[in-house]
């Protein structure tokens, strides 16, 4: 037996080679159907088509011939369209009937023209998130021009070669240009394979240059013993490092738990503060922040975090209002009450209700609303069951609320289904217990006078 390329003996080096000749060939290859006539809309709506269209118009000697492709284009007349390295090429026919085969030819990029793209595209993480997002955003450009790499054409860039024997751009050419245009806008990778690689295999090339980069700055900071230097932010939106999330390094560990928020500061030194401004406010604001910042932490850090719903964040009013709940200076509480649009005696039975059951409680409080057919049916049926064994109290509804006749005791539903008692106050409806699913264990509590009983937010 005789040698072959060096590999008798090199059980290894053949098992590659048979590996590779399993491999599928990279897709060099896309043909698309035939579009519909574009009747009504521009042919390009992105930047990229747009500039495609531009290098069209710069690259043809006759505009004229440019404008009777357009019309072809938007009449059908294009037919499906092969996109390869280097060239496009579809079939258009004529008004009389009469076809012909046109390309469209655009220089390849060479390979060390790809490396350097791919290394471009690989330092950036939202580069890599717009390629997967088939977004082509302006800066990926401007860096690949900046790197000696043009992807966009520009003048004389697209070579024409028609049937119809023209030398130049004809009608049957700009016709297939103006039908590529709208190929670009639904999928930057066309451009791509035009100028040589293939959707996938761009891809596959692309993840394997990141996660070799990867590997090699976990194996550089394992054997430094140390945290490696912070890279400087790009500014990339959460939603393309999301995007990205597969071929990025993985994520630094956890902060440690902390037991208890640090002392807020002093504030003082001196020197007045500026008008409006109240230094024990501050530093109430301050205490506040420093513990709701350790809350958070220990939730984040609590097992099953990561699977619960984020919870909706506090509008100002509703955050007046937990601010209250926790007892400041008299003066702070009257700038919440003023700051909320609320009076003193009206931001007292905020924080009450606020006390039973936060968020929910607050809106029971300040919301009147009629419920649909449905959710009335369902307050209707558990009215009717809660009373089975004995009379039930004679009720007097308005939207949401259920008066007690001849008593000044409440029942009001809230949206989560729940039933919060209400007393009258001083010739006011004041929160008087936290929330029960059964109305009458609600104003059972509430002629018990178990105000004890009340929830935390």
């Amino acid at each position: 037996m005789t040698e072959t390329n060096g590999m008798r003996g090199n059980p290894g080096r053949q098992e590659d080679a048979h590996r590779d000749a399993r491999r599928p060939e990279p897709a060099r290859e896309r043909t698309f159907a035939a579009l519909p006539p574009a009747r009504g809309r521009a042919f390009a709506q992105t930047w990229w088509g747009l500039a495609w269209l531009k290098a069209l118009a710069d690259s043809a000697l006759d505009g004229q011939q440019v404008k009777q492709g357009r019309r072809h284009a938007r009449a059908g007349a294009v037919g499906a369209v092969s996109v390869r390295p280097g060239r496009i090429t579809a079939v258009v026919q004529d008004r009389d009937g009469t076809r012909h085969r046109c390309d469209v030819l655009l220089q390849e990029l060479d390979g060390a023209d790809w490396d350097r793209f791919l290394d471009l595209v690989a330092d950036r993480a939202g580069h890599i998130a717009a390629l997967l997002d088939h977004d082509m955003p302006p800066h990926l450009v401007e860096d690949a021009t900046a790197a000696g790499i043009e992807l966009l054409p520009g003048i004389g860039d697209l070579e024409a070669e028609c049937g119809c024997g023209a030398w130049d751009h004809c009608a049957h050419t700009a016709a297939l240009c103006h039908q590529v245009a709208r190929l670009l806008d639904e999928d930057p990778f066309v451009l791509l394979l035009m100028r040589g690689r293939g959707e996938r295999e761009l891809l596959d090339e692309l993840q394997a240059r990141t996660a070799s980069r990867a590997r090699e700055a976990a194996e550089e900071y394992a054997s430094s013993g140390e945290a490696a230097e912070p890279a400087e932010a790009d500014g990339i939106p959460a939603a393309e490092a999301y995007a990205a999330r597969d071929i990025l390094p993985p994520l630094p560990a956890p902060p440690p738990y902390v037991d208890e928020p640090g002392t807020a500061p002093a504030l003082g030194g001196g020197t007045d503060p500026a008008p409006g401004v109240e230094v024990a406010a501050l530093e109430f604001l301050i205490s506040d922040t420093a513990a709701r910042a350790q809350r958070m932490l220990a939730d984040a850090l609590s097992p099953g975090h990561a699977d619960s719903p984020p919870q909706a964040p506090l509008t100002c009013a509703q955050d007046a209002v937990r601010l209250a709940a926790a007892g400041p200076d008299p003066r702070i509480a009257a700038r919440l009450a003023a700051g909320s649009g609320r009076t003193a005696k009206g931001l007292a039975l905020a924080v009450r209700a606020w006390e039973y059951g936060g968020v929910k409680a607050l809106a029971v409080l300040e919301e009147e609303w009629t419920p649909e057919p449905a959710a009335l049916a369902r307050a209707t049926a558990q009215l009717t069951a809660a009373w089975e064994d004995e009379p039930p109290p004679r009720l007097r509804r308005d939207r949401n609320r259920w008066t007690v006749t001849g008593d000044d005791a409440q029942l009001r539903y809230g949206r989560d289904g729940c039933w919060w008692p209400y007393r009258k106050e001083r010739g006011q409806w004041a929160p008087a217990g936290p929330a029960a699913e059964d109305p009458a264990a609600a104003l059972v509590a509430l002629r018990g006078g178990t105000e004890d009983s009340a929830g935390s937010p």
